[in-house]
């Protein structure tokens, strides 16, 4: 498979995670989809969208651009379907198929996209009966269909829907793995069941153990699928090992392991199963087989388990920690993003937020909401015991005024076990003085607009004049001619100074670690200003531009997000306006465009490297829309 960008639905299931695994050693950048929060050990090295993929929008997928598709989402049950299975199958196994396929038949880049469908398609007369039979049911490809039950009919259907779409998208190859009896590390198959419940020294129930199945280790099926994506055979394809294997021949591999094994047999009128997958096809066209067995699989489920209990055994488990976002005013996409985040890493529970104003929009975007004092009459005795109180570990400021505050107090607060996306005292002073900043781009010919505190030191046809620090959109005087330069500059408490320079505004957002690295960079048009925030905003791939501002960081040593803000003018010549060390307005465009800022803090605060995470940047531009939502809350 020659194709480097893939996209996994279901990534961080059973067999999902072994593809994923296989993909990561072979360095494809991979995208993947799952109700799941990400694997601790796969943060920051795929991209990963947490939550129902049923919401997912094409441009989700188009953004990343994959070549191939593997298709694992689904939900199933073992035994009978139960009543809300109903739903659940509809949802999961059918809708979501559906909407996927939608999104990406159109999609210019794919050629590739392999679901994984069930030998519960074939007609169940072939292999069930009410009395034990001779012999093994081998189903192949061209066996009769008819599924089995829900699950199986979902399968059909997906199948049918590639078939349909094979006769009009000739581009994209679609096929259907036909899987058998699934076992594997963290799994709810049978044989993992019976692994555990062997551990804590339970028990052993059995139905039927004279039925017979084609049982195949996750780890196969995932090197089956990948094997198979690598070849251009469209259609259905069986993925099993071939060979059935009955119950009473899993339980005396259990025996052999479990020496005290206790098991009861429980009369059962359920119907025997005599199958295996015919593999003639899936040999033929990967020139492959599994190679584990069931004595294999199972040896390493069993040391798998063993070392999952030992974990989980060692002392009692910590609580998990919580984020805390200060000034929330109305900030509800970045909330959003934090949550997203913290979602993702599965080791943050709660997204507190506070803000002085008691009627911020903010509260409602937060599971808890501290209406807290100004930092000016906030004491960090206070602030620490709210934050330990609460088990907040990681703290995300997001104003100018507060920059300050918090950087003069981080060594405090990380003694506390509290970590601050904030850079050092120094580096916040030089950022919010902006013509402390100038000077200091200027002195290191860093491309600094001039900025001066005399208007008499500048020379040009328009002026601009804004307050030395604080917010740069407040109380602003924008292409002044010299004389109303100096009359708004009276209105100011400590005005500076800079010429007024038409040309292309831009946005850079970035993130540096606190090892000192630029971990991903994203510059960004500025096409609709409003207020001094972009409320339309578009990202630009811009070595030049990214590598200045970049430059610029380190000099200053920042940490964490930080934004610049950048004029270019009609001769392609850069100015460097200011710098905000903190997470921006538009700034959730990067973040869509790949710059995880708050998954790489939130990565950071609970001890893990950044080293080896990868900045998947977007293989597409983002355009970014800014508009007024509403929120419906149902009041109790």
């Amino acid at each position: 498979m020659k194709n480097k960008r893939v996209f996994v639905t279901g990534g961080a299931g059973i067999i999902g995670t072994a593809l994923v695994e296989k993909l990561l050693e072979q360095h494809y950048e991979v995208f993947v989809g799952d109700l799941k929060p990400c694997p601790k050990r796969w943060l920051g090295k795929v991209r990963y969208r947490q939550g129902d993929l049923n919401e997912m929008i094409a441009d989700e997928i188009q953004a990343f651009d994959p070549h191939v598709v593997f298709h694992l989402a689904a939900t199933f049950e073992r035994s009978e379907e139960s009543y809300p299975f109903f739903g659940e199958n509809y949802h999961h196994n059918i809708l979501l198929t559906h909407h996927l396929l939608n999104c990406i038949k159109d999609n210019k880049s794919l050629s590739r996209f392999v679901l994984a469908s069930s030998y519960l398609i074939y007609n169940p007369d072939l292999y069930q009966s009410s009395t034990e039979r001779k012999g093994v049911c081998s189903l192949t490809e061209n066996s009769q269909v008819l599924p089995r039950n829900l699950c199986g009919a979902a399968k059909f259907h997906n199948e049918l829907e590639l078939e349909f779409l094979s006769h009009f998208k000739g581009d994209i190859s679609f096929l259907a793995a036909r899987i058998f009896r699934v076992y594997g590390r963290g799994s709810r198959d049978i044989i993992s069941r019976w692994i555990r419940s062997a551990l804590r020294k339970e028990k052993l129930t059995v139905y039927r153990p004279e039925g017979k199945f084609d049982y195949i280790f996750a780890d196969d099926a995932a090197e089956g699928l990948l094997r198979l994506a690598a070849t251009h055979e469209s259609g259905i394809v069986n993925l099993g090992t071939g060979r059935a294997r009955s119950i009473n021949e899993v339980l005396k591999i259990l025996k052999f392991h479990f020496k005290d094994l206790e098991i009861e047999d429980i009369p059962s009128d359920i119907f025997f199963e005599n199958s295996e997958a015919s593999v003639q096809k899936l040999e033929s066209l990967t020139g492959w087989k599994p190679p584990h067995n069931l004595e294999t699989g199972i040896e390493k489920l069993i040391e798998f388990e063993k070392s999952t209990m030992s974990a989980s055994s060692i002392g009692h488990k910590e609580a998990k920690a919580n984020v805390l976002i200060t000034s929330i005013s109305k900030k509800m996409p970045l909330i959003s993003a934090v949550r997203q985040a913290a979602s993702k890493t599965g080791l943050y529970t709660f997204v507190y937020g506070c803000d002085s104003h008691i009627s911020c929009i903010g509260q409602y975007g937060v599971d808890e909401f501290w209406n807290c004092p100004t930092t000016d009459r906030l004491s960090i005795d206070d602030f620490i015991s709210y934050c330990q109180e609460k088990n907040v570990k990681a703290l995300i400021p997001t104003r100018d005024d507060e920059l300050g505050y918090f950087a003069e107090n981080k060594e405090r607060l990380a003694e506390s076990g509290i970590h601050t996306m904030i850079s050092e005292k120094n580096a916040i002073e030089t950022c919010l003085d902006k013509y402390k900043f100038a000077q200091v781009l200027t002195k290191h010919q860093l491309s600094a607009i001039k900025t001066e505190l005399s208007l008499q030191n500048i020379k040009a046809e328009k002026y601009v004049v804004k307050e030395r620090r604080g917010a740069g959109s407040q109380s602003i005087g924008l292409n002044l001619p010299k004389e109303e330069t100096l009359k708004h500059s009276k209105s100011l408490k400590d005005p500076i100074f800079q010429p007024f320079i038409e040309g292309k505004e831009w946005s850079v957002d970035l993130y540096r670690t606190k090892e000192g690295h630029v971990k991903g960079i994203v510059a960004r048009q500025r096409n609709l200003v409003v207020g001094g925030e972009s409320q339309v905003t578009t990202t630009v791939n811009y070595p030049a531009l990214e590598q200045l501002c970049h430059q610029i960081a380190d000099h200053l040593n920042l940490y964490g997000h930080a934004v610049f803000q950048v004029i270019e003018d009609w001769e392609g010549k850069l100015h460097v306006i200011e710098c905000n060390p903190r997470f921006g307005g538009a700034s959730t465009a990067s973040v869509a465009a790949g710059l995880d800022s708050f998954l790489w803090f939130l990565m950071e605060t609970a001890g893990i490297s950044l080293e080896s995470v990868l900045f998947l940047r977007s293989k597409k531009e983002i355009k970014q829309v800014r508009y007024i939502a509403d929120k419906i809350i149902l009041e109790q």
